[in-house]
C-alpha cells in the first residue's frame, strides 16, 4: 500500500516489464535514486504479495495457526464433552460470586425451569443429595475451530492466487480485438470490442459506459455480452470487468505510392497538458508519432501530430529527439510534413475500452474461508455456553450455581433463572442467598427473606426480583 507495485500486465513479457520498472524509476529515482531502487527491484519489494520471502511469510504464518490449532483442539474437546453433574460441597459455597440459595423448590421443577431455559438436563444422586446440572449451547468453544478455519483457508487462498492467478488491463479500441494471455498460452483467449457507447459523452457528463464485448477460443466466440463496471463477463475461468475508456483516434499512415503502413485506430491512454496523448511508431521509418487531442476554435476536435525521431543518446544516457513539423489534423483530413516521406489521414475519433482481465482461481477458497470465518465468530459471540449446577439437600435446602462466558449477561440471566425457581417453589415462605459479588443492589422476590448469615450476621447479597 505505501509502496508502488508492478501491475498484472508487466509479467505478460520481458518488454512490458521493463516498460513498468520506467515508470517506477521515473517516480522513485529523484527521492531515493535509481541505485536504492535496483536493490528494491532485486529485493522483490515492488511484487511484494508474489515475493519469494512474502511467501515464505505466509507459510510460516500458516504452520503456525496450524499448529496452535492442533494444540488446543483436545483441551477444548476435552472442555465441552466431559461433564460434571456432580460437584463437591465447596463449589456451592454461598460466599462465591454467582450463588443462590433457596428452600421449597424440587429436583423436579429445578428441571423443569432449566429446560424452560433451553438447557440440556442431566440429574445424579449421590449420599442422598441430588445434583441437577443444565447445559445451553454446549458445543461453542468448538466455534473458533471454523474461524481458525477460515483463516488457514484465507492463507491458502492468497498463495493460490499469487502463484496462479492472473490479471492484465486490456486496452481495446472500437472494432478491434486482442489477447487476454501471452501468446502462445494454451487455451489462448481473444477478446473484441464490438462498440462501445458512453451517453452523454460528448456533454462531458457520462451517465454510463459499457462496452459490447465478445470473447473467442480456438477461433470460436463462446462467450458475448454488453460489459457494465458491475456486471463483468465471466467465461473460461476469467471474469472481464469494464474499468475506463478513452480517445483513440482512427489514423492510416500512407508511404509515398499511396501504400498503407498503418491503419487503425490509436488509444490514448496517457495525458499530457490535461489532453489525451499517446505515442505510435511507423512501421518501417525511424519516426514516431506523438499524438494529442486538442479543440478548435470552432468547437471540433482535431489531432495534434507531433512527428519525432531519435537522433541518438546524449552524454547523461537520454535520448536525444529530433522534433520535426507537427500538424493539426481534424477528421477527414489528410496531411504531411517537411522531413518525413509519408501522410497521416485522420478518419474519425473513436473510443477505446479499458477492461481488466482477471482469473482468480483462489476465489472459491476466499468465499469459503469468508463463510467459516463469520460462522465461527456469529457462534461465538451470539451463542456463548451457560452452565448450571443445583444440589438440593436432604433437609431441601435448593443450592444454585451459574456460570457462563464473558459475553453473557450473568445479572440479568441468572436474576430470570431465579424468579423462575421461586415461582414454583412449594413451601410457603422461600429464602435465597447471592454470593458476595453476584447481583449486588437487586432486589428480593416478592415472599422472600435475607436469612442471617453464620455468624447471625445479615447475609450480603439479595435475591433478584422479577
Amino acid at each position: 500500500m505505501t509502496v508502488r507495485q508492478l501491475p498484472g500486465w508487466a509479467f505478460r513479457s520481458a518488454t512490458d516489464y521493463a516498460n513498468a520498472m520506467n515508470e517506477i524509476h521515473a517516480a522513485y529515482d529523484p527521492l531515493v535514486g535509481a541505485a536504492v531502487v535496483n536493490v528494491l527491484e532485486r529485493l522483490q519489494v515492488f511484487q511484494v504479495f508474489s515475493s519469494t520471502w512474502f511467501s515464505l511469510a505466509l507459510a510460516v504464518l500458516l504452520i503456525s495457526i496450524v499448529a496452535c490449532t492442533i494444540d488446543r483442539t483436545p483441551r477444548l474437546w476435552r472442555g465441552v464433552r466431559d461433564i460434571r453433574v456432580v460437584q463437591p460441597d465447596p463449589f456451592f459455597d454461598l460466599e462465591l460470586p454467582d450463588r443462590a440459595a433457596l428452600d421449597g423448590v424440587s429436583a423436579g421443577d429445578a428441571s423443569e425451569v432449566l429446560r424452560r431455559h433451553r438447557f440440556r438436563v442431566a440429574e445424579a444422586v449421590e449420599n442422598g443429595t441430588t445434583y441437577v446440572y443444565g447445559d445451553r449451547n454446549q458445543h461453542t468453544k468448538l466455534a473458533t475451530l471454523l474461524t481458525h478455519a477460515g483463516l488457514v483457508l484465507f492463507l491458502v487462498a492468497a498463495a493460490v492466487t499469487s502463484r496462479t492467478g492472473y490479471e492484465a488491463g486490456l486496452v481495446v479500441a472500437e472494432g478491434e480485438s486482442t489477447t487476454v494471455q501471452p501468446i502462445g498460452t494454451p487455451g489462448l483467449l481473444l477478446v473484441r470490442n464490438n462498440g462501445f457507447e458512453a451517453p452523454g459523452l460528448a456533454t462531458g457528463e457520462p451517465t454510463d459506459f459499457r462496452t459490447d464485448l465478445s470473447v473467442y477460443q480456438g477461433g470460436d466466440e463462446i462467450a458475448r455480452q454488453t460489459v457494465r463496471v458491475n456486471e463483468p463477463l465471466s467465461v473460461a475461468g476469467f471474469s472481464f470487468h469494464q474499468n475506463g475508456f478513452g480517445p483513440a483516434p482512427d489514423i492510416v499512415i500512407r508511404d509515398a505510392d499511396d501504400q498503407p503502413l498503418w491503419a487503425g485506430p490509436v488509444p490514448l491512454t496517457d495525458a499530457a497538458l490535461e489532453r489525451p496523448y499517446g505515442q505510435i511508431g511507423v512501421p518501417g521509418r525511424d519516426v514516431g508519432l506523438q499524438l494529442l487531442i486538442e479543440r478548435a476554435p470552432d468547437g471540433k476536435a482535431v489531432v495534434l501530430v507531433l512527428p519525432y525521431r531519435v537522433a541518438g543518446t546524449n552524454a547523461d544516457g537520454s535520448l536525444d529527439i529530433e522534433e520535426l513539423v507537427p500538424m493539426a489534423i481534424a477528421v477527414g483530413e489528410t496531411q504531411t510534413a517537411p522531413g518525413i516521406d509519408f501522410t497521416v489521414e485522420l478518419r474519425d475519433i473513436s473510443e477505446y475500452t479499458l477492461l481488466i482481465a482477471k482469473r482468480d482461481p483462489g476465489q472459491g477458497l476466499v468465499w469459503l474461508a469468508f463463510g467459516l470465518l463469520i460462522v465461527g465468530l456469529v457462534i461465538t459471540f451470539y451463542l456463548p455456553r451457560r452452565r448450571v449446577w443445583v444440589r438440593l439437600s436432604p433437609d431441601g435446602r435448593l443450592t444454585t450455581v451459574f456460570r457462563a462466558d464473558r459475553y453473557v449477561d450473568v445479572e440479568r440471566e441468572f436474576g430470570a433463572l431465579l424468579d423462575d425457581l421461586v415461582a414454583v417453589r412449594r413451601a410457603p415462605a422461600a429464602v435465597a442467598v447471592l454470593g458476595a459479588e453476584a447481583l449486588s443492589g437487586a432486589e428480593a422476590p416478592a415472599g422472600a427473606e435475607a436469612p442471617a448469615g453464620a455468624a447471625g450476621a445479615p447475609a450480603a447479597g439479595s435475591a433478584p426480583g422479577g
